[in-house]
């Protein structure tokens, strides 16, 4: 596999003065989706999505032809480790210490790469008329990983597209979506769910192997209940925060500690901004225009709401540190710092990211580092996406 010299440069944001490093400079380059952690837990490394190999120049809403990518951040050096093309920038997911990396390609097949061996294993292949939703999720036991399906109609086709083009004619469309487990043997895969929506999100527990969480899929608006547990055990599947009629919900993650943060903006909000700075659905609503003060909450396992934090204001993604204290969340045109410390949200401004929305790849999606010290986000100014580094 090839290998990059360092492209780390350090400038200072324009708007804070906070000195910010740029990681990448060369084709367009994504962290893993905010639900995951692109950090090593114990190394000094991040693992991203670069078409950097593929000897191509495209932009970022002309898909990309992305590979798996290691960067040492202590020397910038960054390693292929597979040729695999991948089927999007969200396809991908691996374990805190990276022994593991799980990934969909485009010819929709999952397999995990052993990054210790470097054997590559095939776990699940594709079945035609159905599509793998976001990333797999690698269970704590390490023994399977499970992954969302959803079905392809004869009109799936031109309804993709960036600035979420065919986001509502999906949640429509799509009537048969399903949960999959797949041994990380590759000794076999089975449906463990069979659902009438469209579904995502699929996130085992940190710390359970027995229970995760999945979305129906779709505008946040239209979705009447988002978030729900389903139990591998009992075989049972329960809401996740039961959604009243004014609530409009998304963006949920487990933190660190076992608990599933989510994001409720309120009626009027599909959960969406564009590269015209408006929402892709619910176009007549601005985009930090609310009926109501929009919150964020902590449930636990039992479907318990732990916490409830007001907010004056909403970002497009959160991501929380380790102990659930502060969190980071990507505003319309800066990165914002939230202390939730105490019984009032308090905003500071980290940066101005300055990317466009255009993609889902030019989302910023800030993420926390392991042990909190690092923020690491995307931004596709100067028209590819590259990825930057905030060190507190």
């Amino acid at each position: 596999m090839q290998t990059w010299p360092s492209e780390i440069r350090e400038f200072k944001d324009e708007k804070t003065g906070r000195r910010i490093k740029q990681l990448t400079s060369k084709g367009n380059n994504v962290h893993l989706y905010f639900t995951e952690n692109s950090f090593d837990k114990h190394q000094n490394e991040i693992y991203f999505l670069s078409d950097r190999a593929s000897g191509e120049d495209k932009a970022p809403h002309e898909d990309p032809a992305y590979c798996l990518f290691c960067m040492d951040l202590n020397t910038g050096d960054m390693e292929q480790l597979s040729d695999d093309v991948l089927y999007s920038s969200g396809s991908t997911t691996k374990t805190p210490d990276s022994s593991l990396i799980a990934y969909s390609t485009l010819d929709h097949r999952v397999r995990v790469l052993n990054t210790r061996t470097g054997i590559v294993t095939t776990l699940y292949e594709n079945v035609p008329g159905y599509e793998i939703a976001s990333a797999p999720s690698i269970a704590s036991n390490l023994r399977y990983v499970a992954f969302c399906r959803n079905e392809i109609t004869d009109q799936y086709v031109h309804y993709r597209g960036a600035n979420y083009a065919g986001f509502k004619e999906r949640f429509y469309m799509i009537k048969d979506g399903r949960i999959t487990v797949a041994y990380l043997d590759g000794s076999g895969w089975f449906d463990v769910l069979k659902d009438t929506h469209q579904l995502g999100h699929f996130q085992f527990a940190p710390d359970d192997p027995t229970i995760g969480t999945f979305c129906h899929e779709g505008p946040w608006n239209l979705v009447t209940q988002r978030i729900w547990f389903l139990d591998f055990v009992s075989h049972e599947v329960s809401p996740c925060f039961r959604q009243a009629e004014h609530d409009s919900i998304g963006h949920e993650f487990w933190t660190q500690d076992g608990l599933v943060f989510f994001d409720n903006r309120g009626p009027g909000h599909d959960g969406t901004i564009t590269s015209h700075r408006t929402q892709a659905v619910v176009t007549e609503v601005p985009v930090n225009e609310n009926a109501m003060i929009p919150f964020v909450g902590l449930v636990d396992k039992r479907g318990n709401l732990v916490r409830r934090i007001e907010m004056p204001y909403y970002c497009n993604h959160y991501h929380a540190n380790p102990d659930n204290t502060l969190l980071v969340g990507d505003d319309v045109d800066d990165l914002v710092l939230i202390d939730i410390s105490g019984d009032v949200a308090r905003l500071q401004t980290l940066c101005n990211h300055k990317t466009s929305w255009h993609t889902q790849s030019s989302h910023c999606h800030p993420t926390w580092s392991w042990d909190g010290s690092r923020i690491l986000y995307a931004s596709d100014h100067g028209g590819r996406v590259q990825l930057y580094l905030i060190e507190l």
